[in-house]
């Protein structure tokens, strides 16, 4: 039974999901780094808020941790390189909180507009100060979004409601989405001329962090006013607090810092910032949202395999898995072959070609190539797998690539791995038969029907007399009992192959007695 720890507070809902489908939970909040560290190795999920970091030690320490589940979008407390290098899924939920954060900037939109806050503590102080309060009108004014993807688009939505005119910076975002929003997509300068409010909506990256810089706000319009329900570190509060000191930027709402807690800041003197304690996700109905949807995720990832909202995997739906198991299969068998085969003196990999045919062509291919690429990897490198493999062959100059057929073929689906290495280049293709069992159907060109087998015994050697004897004899000789054997060659007295599974490990003795025989050109132990 999959095993998670749930180390952040969470609602008593999600608890209740865990169980029901199957899943061992413990919930242990409020650890200290070195208390996590302790214990993490005996669960395979973990479940968090914003509270827990997720560090390099702790992953190291997470010896069965297969999936990290945050609550929430942001993921800056987990560290996802290391977690990807290990091999351990990174999941969000970004749509739990979605409308929830968007209500909260909108909010904080018209609070700025009409100076809400301020004029709420003096009328509470008992002055009634109606001149000094004169507020803006969001009707017809130019509100620019940097960002517009689950949350952004919402405020989008919100904001042409309110008849305000939108421009949208987001690289991703397509002329056709923009359309369907109502909104004007622009480029960064564009906006920061035109804009009279800017709000923001990305994550945290390296492209991202200070996106409103000390020049991007000199460029800005003079008097806009400011948003930021995203994540500190989006813009530079210091060059902020100048800008609103000299009036250039007319006042700023901000829900998040560079530094959390913020206890303390130049901005909190200034009459013209707002300042909430990162409330974007602060509803009953987000809280609800987020933990729930979590537990489901990690739920559905260790007892399916499926995978929703990965930030290092490609995603897999519940009604996915089961289509895509035996695939998988047969593509970690197939890489794993080819692998197994990619010899020192062959020189590195260059390039791998993964190819789908038949009804495999019209499936959900980068699972499948993930799989492939951790078969083929591992042999060489320790730890791969499904997470790490797309990354470790990327870090390793592999140029990986995909191609579908729609032509005609002897096999309902069939896959082929093509790996190129400095010297030569080698391919092997399966297929599914019967109930989703994987088969071997080609090898460097040569058709060969085999089942993939725990111990096999893979020759090539030339096509003349006597190999097939000498080579039985040789096995029986050692006592290696042959389980299937399997033939195949180019052309009559041409290139051949034989594969054979065996009923155990064939020894290294052995091995060098078959690669010694007349007529061998090479000899390797497999195992699956």
């Amino acid at each position: 039974m999959p095993k998670v720890l749930i180390s952040d507070k969470l609602s008593p809902a999600a608890i209740e999901i865990f169980k029901e489908r199957g899943v061992e939970v413990d919930v242990k909040t409020g650890l200290t780094p070195p208390e996590l560290r302790a214990i993490i190795g005996e669960y395979d999920g973990l479940a968090i808020r914003s509270a827990t970091k997720v560090t390099r030690e702790v992953l190291e320490a997470a010896t069965n941790l297969k999936v990290v589940g945050r609550a929430g979008i942001g993921v800056d407390n987990v560290d996802v390189k290391t977690a990807t290098s290990h091999g351990v899924v990174v999941m969000n939920t970004p749509f739990g909180n979605a409308i929830t954060t968007a209500e909260h900037a909108i909010a904080l939109m018209f609070a700025l507009a009409r100076q809400l806050p301020e004029a709420s503590a003096s009328t509470k102080a008992g002055k009634w100060e109606k001149n000094r309060f004169m507020g803006v009108e969001l009707t017809g004014k130019f509100l620019g979004l940097i960002g517009c993807g689950n949350i952004g688009s919402i405020v989008a939505d919100r904001a042409v409601g309110l008849k305000m005119k939108v421009l949208a910076y987001d690289p991703y975002l397509t002329e056709a989405r923009a359309v369907a929003l109502g909104v004007e997509k622009v480029e960064l300068e564009d906006l920061l001329a035109r804009a009279e409010f800017i709000t923001i909506h990305t994550p945290l990256t390296d492209a991202t962090r200070n996106i409103l810089s000390r020049e991007a706000l000199a460029k800005a319009k003079k008097g806009v006013r400011i948003v930021n329900c995203a994540r500190g570190g989006l813009l530079d509060e210091e060059a902020l607090y100048d800008a609103l000191v000299s009036g250039h930027v007319a006042g700023a709402a901000l829900d998040v810092f560079v530094t959390e807690p913020a206890t303390e800041s130049p901005l909190f003197a200034l009459d013209n910032v707002i300042c909430t304690p990162h409330l974007g996700a602060a509803t009953t109905e987000a809280q609800e949202n987020v933990a729930l949807q979590v537990a489901e995720q990690i739920s559905d990832f260790l007892l399916n395999g499926s995978v929703s909202n990965a930030l290092n995997m490609p995603s897999v739906t519940a009604e996915e898995a089961p289509r895509l198991r035996p695939y998988m299969d047969l593509c970690r068998l197939l890489g794993g072959f080819a692998g197994q085969l990619t010899q020192a003196k062959d020189g590195v990999i260059r390039r791998v070609l993964i190819e789908y045919e038949g009804a495999v062509a019209e499936l959900n291919h980068r699972p499948l190539s993930a799989a492939a690429l951790a078969g083929l990897l591992g042999p060489v490198m320790e730890g791969v797998n499904m997470v790490s493999a797309p990354v470790f062959a990327r870090d390793h100059g592999i140029e990986v690539s995909e191609a579908t057929h729609d032509r005609p073929s002897e096999y309902q689906t069939l896959v082929r791995i093509t790996v190129t290495t400095d010297e030569n280049s080698r391919s092997v293709a399966g297929t599914l038969i019967g109930n989703g069992k994987p088969r071997l159907v080609e090898i460097k060109g040569i058709k060969v029907e085999a089942d993939f087998a725990r111990h096999m015994l893979y020759v090539t050697n030339q096509d003349k007399p006597g190999f097939i004897g000498r080579f039985g004899m040789l096995l029986a000789d050692a006592g290696v009992n042959i389980a299937t054997f399997h033939l195949g060659r180019s052309l009559e007295g041409g290139d051949a192959i034989c594969l054979v599974s065996t009923d155990g490990d064939t020894p290294d003795a052995v091995l060098a007695q078959v690669r010694a025989l007349p007529l061998v050109m090479q000899a390797n132990t497999l195992a699956f």
